[in-house]
């Protein structure tokens, strides 16, 4: 919280939101509530321009599956990545988070562009 004031610098035109964090710390899971609604809904951004990254650190024992977070952040993607195990996997969400921020921001390019010729 001691870069607060670069916030607005940082969310200034931005399109997505990717929040990483350690699911095996109670605290990272508190802070990801606050960077969702900073960062997120007072943008405001949909939902679906957030991607939340659970990372796993090597050795570490978390499971995947059991991870509940509550509402709002259970409506958001989440992926878990392991770079030991599976960093493909990693790698082809990401793409696929990229290619639909940028489905977005055609889309409301063209939208713009609209309003202006009409």
């Amino acid at each position: 919280s001691r870069f607060e004031t670069c916030w607005p610098a940082l969310m200034k035109d931005s399109h997505g939101v990717i929040i990483i964090f350690n699911p095996e710390l109670p605290s990272h899971l508190k802070e990801i509530e606050l960077w969702y609604s900073c960062f997120v809904q007072q943008q405001p951004l949909l939902d679906s321009q957030c991607l939340l990254v659970a990372h796993h650190k090597p050795g570490s024992a978390g499971g995947t599956e059991n991870l509940s977070l509550a509402s709002p952040l259970n409506k958001l993607k989440l992926i878990h990545s392991n770079l030991e195990e599976d960093p493909e996997d990693v790698r082809m969400e990401f793409i696929k988070y990229f290619r639909s921020i940028i489905t977005i921001i055609n889309e409301t390019r063209e939208r713009e562009e609209m309003s202006i010729i009409s």
